[in-house]
């Protein structure tokens, strides 16, 4: 017997088999999911900027819900509670890098939202209502009515994502001044746009605009 058939024998009872255009076995990958913060981390961050009497921890919830997806460029969240009547300081800023509460005042709403209270809103031209959702806040702005103002961009298609073509931004305006409050029981009304009180509005400005986040809330 030649010595190659032999040695071709062996490797066969061996059980050795030998492939010329052997493929690679594909490995499995699996993957690891990133958990999203915690519950409970999310109420550590709630009482940790002494928010208790502020916001309800609802609206806060569901803002670091959209912080956490929008991931703004600032770490600075501004919430509106739109659950409070407007006579209430329901504009809340907060630094979350810092824990701290930057601002509490008044804001008001759109005209055809509600009186006191807002309970009707929309993203249509001309509705002159305020909207709900998550917002970007952009550039400072000079507007021949309001003066210096912040821009705003929707970020929630069907919900606020017209804000730029119905011209909704972040402006002072003197009826929502807390003189204005405690004069006629609450604040004047926008055409949609969330006005705050012209000195809050100065010292504002440069902490909100380009990057932080604007939460609109109502139950």
């Amino acid at each position: 017997m030649h010595l190659f058939s032999l040695l071709f024998i062996v490797m066969f009872h061996s059980g050795t088999v030998v492939k010329k255009d052997a493929l690679p076995v594909p490995v499995k990958v699996t993957k690891v999911a990133v958990a999203a913060p915690s519950a409970d981390h999310t109420v550590a961050l709630y009482h940790e900027c002494k928010l208790e009497g502020l916001l309800p921890y609802e609206a806060f919830h569901k803002c670091m819900e959209g912080y956490n997806k929008y991931k703004p460029a600032k770490h600075v969240v501004a919430i509106c509670d739109f659950s409070k009547t407007s006579d209430h300081k329901r504009f809340v800023v907060v630094d979350l890098d810092k824990k701290q509460v930057i601002s509490n005042t008044y804001v008001s709403h759109g005209t055809n939202s509600g009186d006191k209270l807002a309970t009707s809103f929309s993203n249509q031209n001309e509705s002159h209502k305020s909207s709900l959702g998550f917002f970007r806040v952009g550039d400072i702005i000079q507007t021949t009515l309001h003066g210096p103002s912040l821009l705003l961009d929707g970020l929630e298609k069907g919900i606020n994502d017209n804000a730029r073509a119905r011209e909704i931004i972040i402006h002072g305006a003197w009826y929502a001044a807390e003189s204005f409050v405690q004069q006629y029981g609450y604040t004047g009304k926008s055409f949609g746009c969330p006005a705050l009180p012209e000195q809050a509005m100065r010292i504002l400005m440069p902490v909100l605009a380009n990057g932080s986040l604007l939460y609109i809330y109502a139950k």
